[in-house]
């Protein structure tokens, strides 16, 4: 019941950077069992609109797994049965969800297995300091034909949704909050 001296319902307020607390888990970026040697890394930074990294952002990925199927195996929260202390993952499925947190230098890394698809992708969503609401993105893996939603973009913004590998089994993607057409990622806007 709100009383006069009782404060009502916000709106969304400024966000965070609290997401360090208990949002990412031990092995959040590990989507692929451990060894599996289809095994890619995809890493990047988060920057800001003045092109400085964002050290507390929060990044959480989901895809198809190399089959095809949506539906991933669970063991992203495991806890230990004694003291329920959160042990992370156990190595062995894959689990199709990832969630990381950006370093001091903005920087995030997961490893995972190649995404199905003509144009395979993996699903992103930030949450970070400054963000009202989080934000979806994707990072396609290059090489492919592109799909309705690229295709639907022009070319110079299409750009900033394609991974560019570095060597074999490496990819780099960095995510842009803010900057020109050219620069800034683009985000998806769900209804």
């Amino acid at each position: 019941m709100i009383t006069p001296n009782t404060p009502g319902p916000t709106p969304s307020q400024t966000v965070g950077p609290f997401y360090g607390y208990a949002l990412p888990f031990t092995g959040g970026g590990q989507i692929a069992p451990t060894g599996h040697p289809d095994t890619l890394t995809l890493h990047g930074r988060v920057f800001d609109g003045e092109g400085r990294p964002v050290p507390d952002a929060l990044l959480e990925f989901w895809q198809c797994a190399p089959d095809g199927s949506r539906a991933g195996a669970p063991g992203s929260l495991r806890r230990d049965p004694v003291n329920a202390a959160v042990l992370g993952r156990h190595g062995v499925d894959f689990t199709a969800f990832g969630r990381v947190a950006t370093d001091a230098d903005g920087h995030w890394a997961v490893r995972t297995l190649p995404p199905h698809g003509s144009a395979p992708y993996l699903s992103i969503c930030v949450f970070a300091r400054g963000l009202l609401h989080h934000l979806y993105t994707r990072a396609y893996l290059p090489d492919h034909e592109p799909d309705a939603l690229l295709t639907s973009l022009p070319v110079e913004r299409r750009a900033t949704l394609l991974a560019h590998e570095e060597r074999t089994g490496v990819y780099g993607f960095d995510i842009r909050l803010q900057g020109g057409t050219t620069e800034e990622t683009v985000f998806l806007d769900f209804h």
